[in-house]
């Protein structure tokens, strides 16, 4: 309902957050997929399973707040996002952009 008493009409605002929320998980993945790649071809040794496992848990990570942000916009009036999952969104972006930055150093070697 609206703040008028007007059932919510939320057009396709949820269904675009959806795809944002896949976009995002989707290039989460491809940098676990690099970074595997990296420890497995490259011969990453620690350093390369180390990027892998903090890949792996920032994609979990993510997906979880994706998950949770996503069953929150299928009610009525969607819930105001807490603290948590912008905090650990946020974080885990910002840790699977760094992780990538890092291959691509690497790489360039």
């Amino acid at each position: 309902m609206s703040s008028d008493g007007r059932p919510r009409d939320p057009a396709a605002q949820p269904e675009r957050t959806r795809f944002a929320w896949r976009r995002t998980t989707l290039a989460g993945g491809i940098v676990v997929v690099l970074a595997l790649r990296h420890a497995l071809v490259r011969d990453g040794g620690w350093a390369g399973l180390l990027l892998v496992t903090a890949a792996v848990v920032c994609l979990l990570l993510l997906t979880i707040v994706a998950h949770v942000r996503m069953r929150q916009l299928d009610t009525a009036v969607p819930v105001a996002s807490g603290n948590w999952p912008v905090l650990t969104g946020t974080a885990a972006v910002l840790s699977l952009a760094g992780i990538g930055a890092a291959l691509l150093a690497v790489a360039e070697r």
